[in-house]
């Protein structure tokens, strides 16, 4: 009876070890490197260019989405995606997640349970402030030689689109419902990097901030750049009102995936921009 007690014992504590080692072996990266969950598609763009393929355990469910990645969709459809629920991310155990501000406080209870790191990335508000994101995550996932090499392509692409004399054109990037990132903003930095003068400030526009259209049509600027064509801005682009200025200002397309994100998005936007300036 013993020795039966002892067999079950040994197989129970065998197969426990067993089920461990499964777990360890599933966390394990690349030559030791740690396997990353992003639940932002900021971060994605970033971990696109710094972090081996294999890294990557999954990346957020918006970078799969064409209305809202900052990533190219085949790029982005070799990955696992999450939606960033507690569930989904400790399935694909991962040693760190890295998410935006605002993360559930149910997927926050969770990481720290199983001892998940965490690392959390805003909205840059500057140029340097992306820079300093892009070493973070470059740290954690332990490739800073790539996440330098972003830097030095970034700061070549600013340098590259820069205007360095005299005022630009008044400029507005307006989104769907007239929201308008205002000064202190990072769209507002690369306004000014490439040649415009944004002109929220004008209007009285806090950092972000809402125009109505009767201010825009009352003082229009010399460069509308729309946020979100296809949608709200549009219909608003093609408000009766407005009719007549289209004669006046010239009134270009700025992608939503320009916006918001800063990373290597900041090499596509400072180059969009000077290409609509160089053309006016």
């Amino acid at each position: 009876m013993i020795r039966a007690f002892a067999l079950l014992l040994g197989l129970a504590v065998a197969g426990c070890s067993s089920q461990a080692a499964d777990r360890s072996a599933q966390r394990a990266g690349p030559e030791g490197l740690p396997r990353i969950v992003s639940i932002n598609p900021c971060v994605d763009a970033v971990l696109m260019q710094v972090a081996r393929p294999e890294q990557i355990a999954a990346i957020s469910h918006y970078s799969q989405d064409p209305r809202a990645t900052s990533i190219p969709l085949d790029q982005a459809q070799r990955f696992a995606a999450t939606s960033g629920t507690a569930e989904e991310v400790v399935a694909k155990a991962p040693d760190i997640v890295i998410a935006g501000a605002h993360v559930a406080p149910a997927t926050i209870a969770a990481l720290h349970r199983m001892n998940i790191r965490l690392i959390q990335i805003g909205v840059p508000e500057s140029i340097a402030e992306s820079e300093a994101q892009i070493r973070t995550i470059a740290s954690a996932v332990r490739r800073t030689e790539r996440g330098e090499a972003l830097i030095a392509r970034i700061d070549a692409a600013v340098r590259a689109a820069s205007v360095q004399h005299g005022a630009g054109p008044r400029a507005l990037i307006w989104q769907g419902g007239g929201l308008v990132p205002g000064e202190g903003t990072l769209a507002s930095e690369l306004l000014q990097r490439t040649g415009y003068r944004n002109m929220s400030a004008d209007y009285g526009l806090k950092r972000w901030d809402v125009l109505p259209l009767e201010h825009l049509v009352a003082r229009p600027p010399e460069v509308l750049l729309s946020v979100g064509a296809g949608d709200r801005s549009d219909r608003m682009l093609s408000h009766p009102v407005l009719a007549g200025l289209k004669q006046a200002i010239a009134v270009r397309r700025y992608p939503e995936r320009l916006l918001h994100c800063g990373g290597p998005t900041i090499i596509d936007a400072v180059g969009h921009l000077a290409t609509i300036r160089r053309a006016l």
